[in-house]
């Protein structure tokens, strides 16, 4: 497949680091600075959570307030990515532009055969798109201008809910590299966002669960008997940050990923007290060690569930610098029941990730996760069916070709004529094209988020695939009934009809 230039041309800058979007950001109105009072702790949820809800701008807090009384000593920017334009502008794109981008990154993890030199020479962006992969090393880096004390107390952490056992680091990318590995090997390092609880002015619990990238680089490890070096980058630049949220396969890094979201190669620079390279452009950099068996007990905290989750032990973190900008800015969000700003990345990563899943399951039309249902938890698949059980197919390859799918309790698979983003037409199907005996999947004891608590065991729970589809072949003896549908013609003559009669709406 040879895919249009226009597929990966970006029609925004480049943003070299998070100054760069909220700059741009502010040019275009969506940026509010807040100059009034916020306390971290509580009120500064409650008017994230009111502007996401109106599709409010990013903010920036300019006098957040401690839970002492005091300011904090930088502004904090929340927000960020609070509706699905600001996150496709992230990525240097318009919002339409989403789907021709998702076809390019299939394009490039499985591209097709050169068919001689006129070919090769259309295939430049793809080329083009490889060179940015290449991170360039720098000697100097705007986010060592600073080298702070340890204490991880002067950064306005937010406490986002009230029952929240401490102030809570929500946009922490966190870098690690496998052990065995050397510090220029950035193909090897894995981008992951985890939050990050204080606990001291030098001391943060890293919550990980056991399929992320830095869990498995842990456990290499731990093996050796052997610390780990971690680095967290707070407030990098979009395409860093969006790399290190994609659900991308466990064998490409998020640092290597990130060159071509961003459209120019990802700068480096070496840390100061961990062997491991940083993003130079970031605010500030937490350097630190996780020693074997080092955990402490983590939360609770209010998830993206809408409920807080149950304490665990998760690794420690021992801080060995702190290095910032000369005047940095500290980046925040919340997690909560959607919508919330997780759940608005998630929306435009569905649309990203649609030409991955058709490449996988050619007979894919339309994949719809709901952000009401945490994401992931339910999906909704439209295919072109032609054979009997069809759609038991695609549901057992949707839960078992891609990680985060595993997590996928309930699949709905409907026809193509059914528009899978409405609720009123996946309604209809189920209410025509189901039967509770035939056509329901039921699989116990599969991987499970252990944060929910709707799962008889802790990491384990059943799964449900709904064939919705039109019953075909052996799958009924019945003579199927025949959707009605007027003719376009007819369609046609009546909206004209109306419109000449019927006073115009605003």
């Amino acid at each position: 497949m040879t895919l249009p230039q226009e597929a990966i041309i970006r029609s925004l800058p480049v943003f070299d680091d998070l100054r760069a979007f909220l700059g741009w950001l502010e040019a275009k109105g969506e940026l509010l600075r807040l100059s009034e009072p916020v306390k971290l702790c509580h009120e500064m949820t409650a008017v994230q959570v009111a502007a996401l809800r109106a599709g409010g701008p990013a903010l920036r807090f300019d006098a957040a307030m401690q839970t002492d009384g005091t300011r904090a000593a930088m502004p904090v920017v929340a927000n960020l990515f609070g509706t699905p334009g600001r996150v496709a502008a992230g990525l240097g794109l318009t919002r339409d532009q989403i789907d021709e981008f998702g076809a390019f990154l299939a394009s490039l993890r499985s591209p097709a055969p050169v068919d001689g030199m006129r070919d090769a020479l259309s295939r430049w962006p793809m080329l083009k798109a490889a060179l940015l992969t290449r991170p360039q090393i720098v000697r100097r880096a705007a986010v060592q201008q600073v080298t702070a004390p340890l204490d991880l107390t002067r950064i306005p952490v937010q406490t986002p809910w009230p029952e929240d056992a401490g102030p809570l680091i929500t946009w922490s990318v966190a870098v690690t590299r496998p052990y065995g590995s050397e510090a220029a090997q950035v193909a090897r390092y894995n981008l992951g966002v985890y939050r990050a609880q204080v606990l001291g002015p030098d001391r943060l619990i890293l919550r990980w669960l056991a399929h992320r990238g830095g869990a498995a680089h842990a456990r290499t490890w731990a093996r050796a008997g052997e610390p780990m070096p971690v680095a967290i980058a707070l407030g990098a630049d979009p395409a860093t940050l969006l790399g290190a949220a994609l659900p991308l396969p466990e064998t490409v890094s998020e640092i290597v990923f990130s060159g071509v979201l961003r459209g120019a190669r990802s700068e480096l620079v070496a840390a100061k007290t961990v062997p491991l390279l940083v993003p130079a452009n970031a605010e500030i950099i937490l350097e630190g060690w996780v020693h074997p068996d080092d955990t402490a007990p983590e939360g609770p905290f209010g998830d993206h569930t809408g409920y807080y989750n149950s304490v665990d032990r998760f690794p420690v973190m021992r801080i060995s610098a702190i290095t910032h900008r000369r005047d940095p800015l500290y980046l925040t969000t919340i997690t909560g029941r959607p919508p919330d700003e997780p759940s608005v990345i998630g929306e435009v990563f569905n649309d990203l990730a649609l030409p991955v899943i058709r490449a996988q399951i050619p007979e894919v039309r339309d994949l719809w996760l709901p952000p009401a249902a945490c994401s992931y938890r339910i999906a909704v698949v439209a295919i072109d069916k032609r054979y009997p059980g069809q759609a038991r197919r695609v549901m057992m390859a949707l839960w078992g070709m891609l990680a985060q799918f595993s997590y996928t309790k309930m699949v709905i698979v409907v026809d193509s004529d059914i528009d899978a983003r409405n609720w009123d037409d996946i309604a209809w199907a189920l209410a025509t094209r189901m039967d509770p005996v035939r056509d329901v999947m039921m699989i116990d004891s599969t991987p499970m988020d252990y944060l929910d608590f709707a799962s008889p065991r802790e990491g384990l729970a059943g799964k449900i695939g709904i064939d919705a589809t039109t019953k075909i072949g052996a799958e009924t003896t019945r003579e199927w009934g025949k959707v009605m549908a007027l003719t376009p013609q007819d369609e046609a003559f009546a909206a004209a009809l109306l419109a000449r009669h019927l006073p115009v709406r605003p």
